[in-house]
C-alpha cells in the first residue's frame, strides 16, 4: 500500500476517534453539570427549619435525626412563601399583628421586633377579631381532627352523693316516767326487739302512783256519798275525782290501766307501762329492780317504717338540688334493689373540712330492709328549669387557666380560636353561655394538636420576620441585642402557649469519624 495513503487513513481514524470521544464526553458531563448546578442552587436557598420526616408536629431549627434514625427534612423559605402565596387569594382587607395582638393596619408595616404584619384576605377575617389558624388538608387528616356542631339539647345532669341511713326523727319515742319508782318486771328486755303500740313494757312500783290512785278512789267514794246532796257539793266532788284521774293521765298511765282501776275500785301496787308507738327498741338502759328518777329514759323506740338518708352533696352542685326532687338510692346490701326517696330538707350550713352540705331524703322502708347507719349512694337527675340549652362536647373546650377557648371551623383547614363563657357540665357536654352559636362546627378531637401547630407557626413566622426585617429592630439603643418577648408561663397554659426548648445538634459519633 502506498505510504501516503496509509498516513491519510491513520489521520482520518485519529480524527474520528477524537470526535467520538469529544461527543461522548460532552454527553456525560452535561448532566453532571446540571445536577451540580441544582445542588449549588439548593444549597444557596435559605432553610427556615427542619420538620419531622413522619409528618408529626415537631420541628427543629437545626438538622437532626428522628428516634428511628431518619433525617429531618429541611423547609426552605421559597417553599413556605409559595405555600403562603397559594393559599393567599382574594382582596387584602388589612394587616394584623404577627404576634396575635389586637393591632391592625391598612398598609404593610413592621412591628417593634421587625416582624412583618400578616395580610388578612377577604373571606379569612374571623368574626371575633382573632386570627385564623390555617392548616393544610393533609395535616388535618394526619392529626385526626373531628368536629361537631353546637346544638341545643335537653341538659340533664346527674348529681351523685353518698349518705348514711338514719332513723326518722319524727318517729322517735322515749319512755321516761314523770315520777320516781322501781322496775319490778321487764316484758321487753332486749335491744332491737320490735314492739307494738299498747304492748306492755314493764311493771313498776311507785309510792307516788299509789297515793294518786288512793286520791282517785277517795274522790269516787265521796261522789257516791253526796249523790243525794246539793248540786254544788256534787260538782265539787266531781271536780276532785276528775282532778285525781287527770293526774294519773299526766303521768302517762295508759287508759287501759285507768279503766281497770275504775272497774276494780282498789289500789294496784304495781302499774304496767305500755308502748305508745310501733317500732324497735334502740336503747334499753332498764334492768329489773333498778330505781329510776323522774325524767330518766328507760326505753328509746324508733318507728323504722320510714327512714331518713342524710347525704353529703358537694358545694358546687348545691344549685342543682331542690326540695321535693326525687332521687334513686342504692345500698350495697341489696344490689338488685333500687329505693326511691324525696329531698325534704337542705341543711343551712356547709362542712368546712369537706366543702359539702347535708341534704336530707325521706323514703319508705318496706320490710325494714334499711337499717340505721347503713351507707347508701344517691343519684339525682337535675334538669335546667329553663329547658334546653346550647351545648358542645366538653372535649372541645381548651382551658388555659385564665380563659376558655374553642376552635370553630370556618372552612376546610381554617379554624378560629374563640373565647367562650361556659356553664354547667352534664353527660359529656358543657353549656355555652357566650361565644358560640347553634350550628357552628367546633373541633372536638386533636384540638390540642391544632393549638400546638398554630403557635408553632407563629414562632416560625416570628423567626422569619426577624430575619427579613430591619436589623436595627432587634437591637436596643445601647447596641445590645433586644430581649425576645416574654412567653406565658402561667399554670394551666395550653400546649401551644408553653415555650418549646431548642433542639440541640446531635453530637458527631467519634467512632464514625475514626480513621478519616
Amino acid at each position: 500500500m502506498n505510504p501516503i495513503a496509509v498516513k491519510i487513513i491513520v489521520a482520518a481514524t485519529v480524527v474520528a476517534a477524537l470526535g467520538t470521544g469529544y461527543w461522548w464526553g460532552a454527553k456525560k458531563t452535561a448532566p453532571t453539570t446540571t445536577m451540580t448546578d441544582k445542588v449549588v442552587a439548593k444549597s444557596e436557598r435559605k432553610i427556615l427549619y427542619y420538620r419531622n420526616p413522619m409528618g408529626l408536629p415537631d420541628t427543629s431549627p437545626v438538622a437532626k435525626k428522628a428516634p428511628d434514625g431518619m433525617d429531618y427534612i429541611p423547609v426552605y423559605a421559597d417553599e413556605d412563601a409559595a405555600d403562603s402565596a397559594a393559599t393567599a387569594t382574594g382582596k387584602i382587607l388589612y394587616y394584623r399583628n404577627p404576634m396575635g395582638l389586637p393591632d391592625t393596619s391598612q398598609v404593610p408595616k413592621k412591628d417593634q421586633m421587625g416582624m412583618d404584619y400578616v395580610p388578612v384576605y377577604s373571606g379569612e377575617e374571623p368574626t371575633s377579631g382573632a386570627p385564623l389558624v390555617k392548616i393544610s388538608v393533609d395535616k388535618v387528616q394526619k392529626l385526626g381532627v373531628r368536629t361537631e356542631a353546637a346544638a341545643v339539647r335537653e341538659f340533664t345532669r346527674t348529681v351523685r352523693a353518698t349518705g348514711i341511713v338514719q332513723a326518722n326523727e319524727r318517729g322517735l319515742y322515749t319512755v321516761a316516767p314523770r315520777f320516781e319508782g322501781w322496775i319490778q318486771k321487764l316484758y321487753v328486755n332486749t335491744t332491737g326487739q320490735a314492739v307494738r303500740k299498747g304492748q306492755p313494757l314493764m311493771d313498776i312500783y311507785s309510792p307516788d302512783l299509789i297515793t294518786a290512785q288512793q286520791e282517785y278512789l277517795i274522790a269516787v267514794k265521796g261522789m257516791q256519798s253526796v249523790k243525794d246532796g246539793s248540786p254544788e257539793v256534787q260538782a265539787s266532788m266531781h271536780r276532785l275525782m276528775e282532778s285525781a284521774l287527770q293526774r294519773l293521765r299526766n303521768w302517762d298511765i295508759s287508759e287501759s290501766e285507768l279503766t281497770q282501776l275504775q272497774k276494780e275500785g282498789k289500789t294496784r301496787q304495781y302499774v304496767t307501762l305500755r308502748s305508745h308507738a310501733n317500732g324497735v327498741v334502740l336503747e334499753k338502759p332498764s334492768i329489773e329492780g333498778k330505781r329510776f328518777m323522774a325524767g330518766e329514759v328507760l326505753f328509746q323506740i324508733a318507728d323504722l317504717s320510714s327512714v331518713w338518708l342524710v347525704a353529703e352533696v358537694f358545694e358546687q352542685e348545691l344549685g342543682l338540688v331542690r326540695q321535693g326532687q326525687g332521687a334513686k338510692i342504692y345500698v350495697d346490701a341489696y344490689p338488685d334493689k333500687t329505693f326511691t326517696g324525696t329531698a325534704t330538707f337542705i341543711y343551712p350550713t356547709v362542712t368546712p373540712e369537706t366543702r359539702t352540705a347535708k341534704v336530707r331524703f325521706e323514703l319508705a322502708n318496706p320490710g325494714g330492709l334499711l337499717k340505721p347507719s347503713m351507707y347508701a349512694r344517691v343519684e339525682l337527675a337535675s334538669t335546667r328549669s329553663n329547658g334546653q340549652v346550647l351545648a358542645v362536647p366538653d372535649s372541645a373546650v381548651l382551658d388555659t387557666g385564665t380563659r376558655q377557648l374553642v376552635l370553630v371551623q370556618r372552612d376546610v383547614g381554617k379554624f378560629e380560636p374563640r373565647t367562650v363563657k361556659t356553664g354547667t357540665r352534664a353527660d359529656g357536654y358543657i353549656e355555652m353561655i357566650e361565644g358560640v352559636k347553634a350550628g357552628e362546627d367546633v373541633v372536638v378531637s386533636a384540638n390540642f394538636l391544632i393549638d400546638a401547630e398554630s403557635n408553632l407557626k407563629a414562632v416560625i413566622s416570628g423567626m422569619r420576620g426577624m430575619a427579613m426585617g430591619d436589623p436595627k429592630a432587634a437591637v436596643t439603643t445601647d447596641g445590645k441585642p433586644a430581649a425576645p418577648p416574654a412567653l406565658p408561663t402561667k399554670a394551666g397554659a395550653s400546649m401551644g402557649d408553653m415555650p418549646m426548648p431548642p433542639a440541640t445538634q446531635p453530637k458527631p459519633n467519634a467512632a464514625a469519624h475514626k480513621g478519616h
